[in-house]
């Protein structure tokens, strides 16, 4: 009778023991809101990954002391897919997977963006690119957004600003990055180069990780081009534009939105001076609203903020705002990752969209941000500047 009184005194024990642990996890969870930030925190793309994961604390840490999320803690979690696809494709997997983290922001790269998009969707999680540009990264998925242009735009973009800035160039050569971004990128220029009439005399491609450039830097040489548009990445194009003005070619160089790092300017050194790019955001054409956030993020990182730094700042405080109007803490996690995505969705009018530092954001059907605009920074003394000339509109 004894023993019998004992065994029944520790079951009770440890059955009281494991429902409190239960109930206390139900509460902190509610307590916690968590974000996924997939970024090329490793790899040939690290220093976008380093600018984005210090513009996303920031907001995190921003919104954390004013209160969180309706009195939720945002908490953020970082996710290196290296800028790689195949590691995209394990992130995303890992990410969907795990029933507390309700959104994600990112990928950077557009082969990480297209790699993660069946499988976010295939979850219902919502994924916000804020980097990646290749025009199909949103297409064919209910649950992908992103808060910059696309390259069909982009391309265009460059295109036009050479044929109707840069008058006294009369040919231009391609150099592109042989993956989606840098063939998208290179495809919308072509298209349009050839629409409006640009001499192109020279078309080459490079694959990710070289170093050497001489080959075809020579055949591009032989052209005489007036002006070279490098379609990729800032850690190669570094190297292309030094080892091209050292093999003697003074060509106008002309780069996208991939080379816009502080990283280039360090890699290509002296070299880099005069070189064009496009960006979407410039903190020198922003509001006090974006003055205000580079002061910010200069106090708490010890650096300014880059493009990439203000964009996911900004698709943090998206899915911040989501959480905010939606968040259910009886719901279903399935329930609360649709209702962040019905409410992005819901952004589809310049009345409705979401005001950050980098612009005004709405989507249209595809979740594609519509009208935010381009812009041109030159190197001038070993920085980025704004060049004196910008395209102010498209046809």
């Amino acid at each position: 009778m004894k023993n019998w009184l004992i065994i029944l005194l520790i079951v009770g024990l440890v059955s009281a023991w494991g429902c409190q642990p239960a109930g206390k996890d139900k509460q902190e969870a509610q307590k916690e809101l968590k974000v996924a930030v997939a970024a090329p925190f490793t790899g040939n793309a690290a220093a976008f990954g380093e600018m984005i994961k210090r513009g996303a604390e920031l907001r995190e840490k921003e919104i954390n002391e004013a209160g969180g999320i309706n009195g939720m803690k945002l908490t953020l979690l970082f996710e290196d897919d290296a800028g790689k696809g195949s590691e995209a494709s394990l992130v995303a997997e890992r990410i969907a997977s795990n029933l507390q983290i309700l959104a994600v922001v990112g990928h950077f790269n557009s082969t990480c963006s297209l790699a993660g998009k069946p499988i976010y969707q295939r979850a219902g999680i919502v994924e916000l690119s804020p980097g990646s540009t290749a025009v199909t990264v949103c297409e064919g998925s209910d649950w992908t957004f992103r808060n910059l242009y696309r390259d069909d735009f982009q391309g265009k973009f460059i295109a036009r600003y050479i044929d109707d800035i840069l008058t006294n160039l009369q040919s231009v050569a391609v150099f592109f990055d042989n993956d989606d971004y840098g063939r998208g990128l290179r495809n919308a220029f072509v298209a349009e180069a050839e629409k409006i009439g640009l001499n192109l005399v020279a078309d080459e491609a490079y694959e990710r990780d070289n170093t050497d450039f001489k080959a075809q830097l020579t055949s591009i040489k032989a052209k005489n081009p007036d002006a070279i548009f490098i379609s990729g990445l800032y850690a190669e194009a570094g190297l292309i534009v030094k080892q091209a003005r050292e093999a003697g070619i003074t060509a106008q160089f002309f780069g996208a939105d991939g080379v816009d790092s502080p990283d280039f300017l360090i890699i290509a050194g002296s070299s880099a001076e005069g070189a064009l790019l496009t960006t979407p955001f410039t903190f020198g054409a922003a509001g006090e609203d974006a003055q205000q956030m580079a002061a910010n993020f200069e106090a708490l990182h010890g650096v300014a903020p880059d493009t990439w730094a203000a964009l996911t700042y900004d698709a943090v405080g998206m899915i911040a705002d989501a959480l905010a109007k939606t968040y259910n803490p009886e719901a279903s996690i399935a329930d609360n990752r649709k209702a962040i995505r019905d409410h992005l969705a819901s952004l589809d009018t310049p009345e409705e969209g979401y005001k950050g530092v980098t612009g005004l954001t709405y989507f249209d059907v595809n979740g594609d941000t519509v009208n935010k605009p381009a812009y041109v920074k030159v190197v001038k003394d070993g920085q980025f500047v704004a060049a004196d000339q910008q395209l102010l509109e498209l046809d």
